[in-house]
């Protein structure tokens, strides 16, 4: 027999603390560099940029 709680959680707070467990979508910001969507407070995967410096070395996309 395992651990048996004391009292009975109301439904209240279990689905208070239910309610966290919710996925929400990713919310994207514009690059202010590439003007293209980006993930907050990360440098851009497209030009390399966070904060207004060079922060990764992008290569330049394969033509054809």
């Amino acid at each position: 027999m395992g651990a048996l709680p004391k009292k009975k959680i109301s439904r209240r707070r279990r689905d208070n603390r239910r309610g966290a467990d919710a996925r929400s979508l990713v919310q994207l910001t514009t690059c202010p560099n590439c003007r293209r969507p980006a993930l907050p407070h990360q440098a851009c995967h497209s030009c390399g940029q966070y904060r207004g410096r060079q922060v990764l070395q992008v290569e330049a996309p394969a033509a054809g």
